[in-house]
């Protein structure tokens, strides 16, 4: 039951009665923050004065009649300078409950999405180490994105791109090529931007256990290919048991292998926009809003880093997406304006590319931040996260910041089982339910859906916070912003805790305990949809 909705066509109606032409969507309708000023309310009057030149609250008033005549509103009142408060019936609010257990898993599921194919490429570390803190929230971003655009009828593909290529992963190569050695008893010369972390020392070790000293005359590619697929496994692995799982993982290599990136300077080319100086190549992205122009090839032959992300994008455009959601570190903040120049030059609208910026995250411990990993002796890994506080919780807490926001995670907060973390407080509040359920369950108690009984204004407050997660999830999907979700969950627990500390559930009074179970199932309902979507599991019992 979207209620928002319901509440903008019976003001649009009314507006039309009056012969007073405007936008649906233009119609703003928000909840109150004190209950005493109505359930919904709209400044439409305020906004129409100026065009039909005339007071706000006469607008207002003119209104106030129309929508007086819907059997949903129990009453509508004017509030200087012009607001519509408008209150509806307890058996409308009430009557919903019936449509929200039987939906179950569904409720809240849209189809604003009407099926584009959107896709979303997130994390896209190098496979030249393990994923560490940073990446976590990346991840959790990305996942959860996917999951609330999937749930509004988005055709949604989560990628992660390999960068397999280019010089970072001839390091990484010669970097266990020298650890093999040493491990051999040959004279190690790690290169300068090499890789030193322990698991290059690990991969070192597993070639010298399986093969001895057999693979000393092995050349570079080897190497190479062997740490990356060891690394790239390490990588599922630890993202798997974060919840998160790919659905298609794109090479550079494959990208390179299937000319994608000649085809994307011949696209240049053919238009003129590509230029020679001091024997460089250079892209003309000034003509599509860019600083200056960037370079494609450098005078020693060499691609820069923009030249693979461009011939990847034309890929990805190619697979027939309608538009491209890429999550980059904040250190990438500079390379979008360069990155939406080149997709424009390639000849495809740039706003089809939405570049999210990750912001920093600081773990903290004891009131001090915590910089090193006891493995690796470099950052916390995701692993030694998840180890610590469990794959839910460190969903949970990534999701409640905004991504282009810092944000500390307290590991001192996320481990106690208090309602002073927030997500044992959510959690807590679904389990309640739960053991409420079986409770009811055990003493022949039923739920009732068709709530006839219940009169109190706690309940129907209660229930007008479950009905607004359907808009919650719509505003999630348009901003892109699974924050909203994990914010909406905990002010549903909220409620529901207090509800539980004013009003008993089960009674001698049969008939009404089954009308507050049903109430209650349809908070249950929503709270695990709602950590559904950020990929966090629902307790049944805490």
């Amino acid at each position: 039951m979207n209620l928002k909705q319901k509440i903008k066509n019976i003001i649009f109606c009314a507006l039309k009665e009056l012969e007073i032409d405007v936008n649906e969507e233009d119609i703003l309708i928000e909840i109150p923050k004190k209950r005493e000023n109505g359930d919904f309310s709209s400044n439409i009057a305020m906004k129409l004065a100026k065009a039909l030149k005339k007071a706000p609250v006469d607008i207002a008033n003119d209104l106030v009649d129309l929508i007086n005549k819907n059997k949903e509103i129990e009453k509508t009142e004017v509030a200087n300078p012009g607001f519509i408060n408008i209150y509806l019936t307890d058996e409308y609010v009430f009557s919903g409950t019936q449509d929200i257990i039987k939906k179950q898993d569904d409720y809240g599921r849209n189809n604003i999405g009407n099926g584009k194919k959107v896709d979303i490429e997130f994390v896209s570390a190098n496979p030249t180490g393990i994923l560490h803190l940073g990446t976590a929230r990346g991840a959790a971003y990305g996942d959860s994105l996917a999951n609330i655009l999937s749930f509004c009828g988005y055709n949604t593909t989560k990628e992660y791109y390999i960068n397999d290529a280019g010089n970072q992963i001839n390091n990484l190569g010669i970097s266990v090529k020298q650890r093999y050695n040493g491990l051999c008893g040959l004279e190690e010369n790690m290169p300068e931007d090499g890789y030193y972390g322990s698991e290059i020392i690990d991969i070192a070790k597993m070639i010298k256990e399986k093969y001895g000293d057999n693979k000393l005359n092995e050349d570079l590619e080897y190497f190479k290919n062997i740490a990356v697929d060891y690394l790239l496994n390490i990588i599922k692995t630890d993202l798997a048991n974060f919840g998160v799982l790919f659905d298609v993982w794109t090479s550079e290599k494959q990208i390179r292998a299937k000319g994608r990136i000649e085809e994307s300077l011949k696209i240049f080319d053919e238009k003129n926009l590509t230029y020679k100086k001091d024997d460089a190549l250079f892209l003309k992205t000034t003509n599509y809003g860019d600083d200056k122009d960037r370079v494609l090839i450098k005078s020693d032959g060499s691609y820069t880093y923009l030249v693979p992300d461009i011939a990847y994008h034309l890929d990805k455009f190619d697979r027939g997406f309608d538009f491209l959601i890429d999550v980059f570190g904040s250190d990438h903040h500079s390379y979008v304006s360069r990155l939406k120049a080149s997709i424009e030059a390639l000849g495809y609208d740039k706003d089809k590319l939405e570049v999210r910026l990750l912001q920093m995250v600081r773990l903290l411990k004891n009131g001090e931040m915590v910089k090193m990993s006891k493995r690796t002796g470099g950052n916390v890994t995701i692993k030694e996260l998840t180890d610590e506080i469990g794959k839910d919780c460190a969903r949970y807490f990534f999701s409640q910041r905004s991504l282009d926001g810092q944000m500390d995670l307290d590991i001192d907060l996320a481990v106690k089982k208090s309602n002073e973390n927030p997500f044992f407080y959510v959690g807590y509040a679904h389990a309640r339910i739960c053991s409420i359920l079986n409770d009811a369950n055990l003493k022949g108690i039923s739920v009732n859906t068709n709530i006839k009984n219940i009169k109190d204004a706690d309940s129907k407050a209660l229930l007008l916070k479950v009905y607004e997660f359907e808009d919650v999830v719509s505003l999630s999907a348009i901003k892109k912003e699974p924050h909203l979700v994990t914010n909406y969950v905990y002010e549903l627990a909220s409620m529901f805790h207090n509800y539980y500390g004013k009003h008993r559930i089960l009674t001698d009074d049969e008939i009404l305990s089954s009308e507050r179970l049903g109430l209650i199932k349809t908070v249950q309902i929503t709270i695990k949809n709602a950590l559904r979507l950020i990929g966090v599991l629902a307790p049944d019992k805490m």
